[in-house]
């Protein structure tokens, strides 16, 4: 699925008050050329200093990668988008706990990429994560 579709269809149903679990982060696109992409996301890590505890620190994970995104779509300051934001679950991979529980496909993010693009893991990798 594509992280800017995937999002905002994921930003609208959390602030309409749904519990949303999202598995397989690591598999999620970004449609570009995979250098700038890299690029972009390693200028937003880099901006704050970790080593003199000053912001604002960027995730490296993929499954928090996906999450700011979504917070950059929901109204975060406010009470209600705070609440909405702890309604949203992402993991990394699938849990046990949902392995037999049945998926739902988001259609308007299932468009299906031509161009240049590269996973959500694999920029995860690039700025040193832990995760798989």
């Amino acid at each position: 699925m594509i992280l800017g579709r995937l999002g905002s269809v994921v930003a609208q149903r959390i602030m309409s008050g749904e519990d949303i679990i999202v598995i397989n982060a690591e598999g999620i696109i970004i449609t570009g050329e995979e250098s700038f992409i890299f690029e972009d996301y390693k200028r937003r890590v880099d901006r704050g200093d970790a080593t003199k505890r000053k912001g604002p620190f960027y995730p490296r994970r993929a499954d928090l990668l996906f999450k700011r995104s979504v917070r950059g779509m929901i109204p975060w300051t406010t009470t209600s988008g705070r609440n909405a934001y702890r309604k949203l679950h992402v993991f990394v991979g699938t849990p046990k706990q949902f392995e037999k529980i049945e998926k739902e496909e988001i259609k308007p993010a299932m468009r299906k990429v031509s161009s240049k693009y590269t996973t959500l893991g694999s920029v995860s990798k690039y700025l040193g994560s832990n995760t798989r």
